[in-house]
């Protein structure tokens, strides 16, 4: 699904080949558990300044366009 795309990479040498957002150590998994928690994006952000808005709103357009293409 993401595999190294401009903004989401996955690297054995980076987090052990956790999904993180590209250019930084932050694993995706990470803003899922801030969403879950109640978060708005703009939290998620502001605790992780490495990873930008375009990023994450890519990252919620693929989960998007993943869980549609699967249920149609």
């Amino acid at each position: 699904m993401f595999r190294d795309t401009k903004l989401i990479s996955i690297s054995d040498e980076v987090m052990g080949g956790t999904p993180v957002f590209t250019n930084t150590r932050v694993p995706v998994q990470t803003f899922l558990e801030y969403l879950k928690a109640g978060e708005s994006i703009d939290d998620f952000l502001d605790g992780f300044p490495t990873v930008t808005r375009e990023q994450v709103i890519f990252f919620l357009e693929e989960l998007g366009r993943t869980y549609f293409s699967v249920a149609a």
